[in-house]
């Protein structure tokens, strides 16, 4: 796994070996601190780390004052064209910038965003996306290509270390995944700046995730990515949750419970489908804790399938077992399952 140069988002360190930090982004209007807010706090109960707010105009500007001085989270402001709304957020309170200095006009204008960025110890987000890359890149490379996406992107950091500024995290997303991997891939080789991994207008909960879960999973499989957003036309909090069931699948979450389960077959005499969920959502909200827990579906294969598993039950017959590593530990009522099941993940102290 390459290790990247490290940024710092209030107290959330981004790259350089640190763990993977999940975003969101609130779909309230900025203008309305309070409902901000209150997405902001519901967002960090969820397991956020960092959130960003858009920023159309100078009352939105104005809003991040009292949202940055109350939030439990960083908050990055999502700048696009007008510096003097950089400016204004910088002076508001926030954390982190997310603007392409190429976009907002003359080098005096990005020299003034980075000066007052500097001043605050801010970094600085790159983002280009398939449909925002400069025309005359899109006639060199014969459209928004994954290479000509990451030109772009270091056409911005260009303009950004001309000012003497570093302070830099990249993201580079399309719509399409394959052309997204490639392109993070391609990035990776060309910069040591952090990567802010994300597949664009992905879609709704049920496509989006799908098509976050192949994106951002596979690069991050493959050691590359040190902060990820899920985007989905829905709740944000969805985002947050989907994104920590990436890290959980392959291996990068830093703490959680990670549910696995059978498909059910006909050996199955149980409600397994429910329990199943039903043990997944009640563990989504539990912290502090790195397990695997098993939701099997008959106590013949159950326990010796997932003897890797931390914790599991397996169902039979109007009842079912709680095993450790495949050995069962007690046989309890099925109605009584998973409480017992979660009384028995409140105990585990691991091994």
């Amino acid at each position: 796994m390459k290790k990247t140069k490290q940024i710092k988002i209030r107290d959330v360190l981004v790259g350089g070996g640190a763990p993977i930090a999940v975003q969101s982004m609130t779909n309230t209007d900025t203008r309305d601190a309070k409902a901000t807010l209150a997405q902001i706090r519901a967002l960090a109960d969820a397991g956020c780390d960092i959130v960003r707010c858009a920023v159309p105009d100078m009352q939105a500007a104005e809003a991040l004052r009292e949202i940055c001085a109350n939030s439990p989270l960083p908050v990055v402001a999502d700048i696009h064209f007008d510096y003097r709304l950089a400016l204004a957020a910088i002076e508001s309170g926030v954390d982190k910038i997310r603007l392409n200095p190429g976009n907002i006009g003359g080098a005096d204008r990005v020299q003034a965003v980075v000066k007052a960025a500097k001043a605050r110890h801010l970094p600085i987000r790159i983002g280009v996306n398939s449909g925002s890359v400069e025309k005359h890149i899109l006639e060199k490379f014969g459209g928004p290509t994954p290479e000509a996406m990451v030109e772009s992107a270091l056409y911005h950091v260009g303009l950004l270390n001309d000012c003497d500024f570093d302070d830099i995290c990249i993201s580079i997303k399309s719509s399409s995944v394959p052309n997204t991997m490639q392109a993070y891939l391609l990035a990776s080789e060309k910069t040591d700046y952090p990567l802010h991994l994300g597949v664009t207008e992905a879609g709704t909960e049920y496509m989006g995730t799908i098509k976050s879960a192949a994106g951002i999973g596979g690069l991050l499989a493959l050691g590359v990515g040190d902060t990820i957003r899920v985007s989905l036309t829905d709740d944000p909090v969805k985002e947050v949750y989907a994104a920590k069931a990436i890290l959980k699948a392959v291996g990068r979450a830093e703490e959680g419970i990670n549910v696995v389960s059978c498909p059910t077959c006909g050996r199955t005499r149980i409600n397994l489908i429910d329990i199943a969920k039903e043990v997944e959502q009640r563990c989504q909200s539990i912290r502090g804790k790195k397990m695997k827990v098993a939701v099997m579906g008959c106590v013949v294969n159950g326990p010796g399938e997932a003897r890797e598993a931390d914790l599991g039950i397996a169902g039979g017959d109007g009842v079912g077992l709680i095993f450790r590593r495949g050995e069962i530990i007690k046989k309890v009522p099925q109605e009584q399952l998973v409480d017992a099941l979660m009384d028995e993940i409140a105990q585990y102290e691991g091994e």
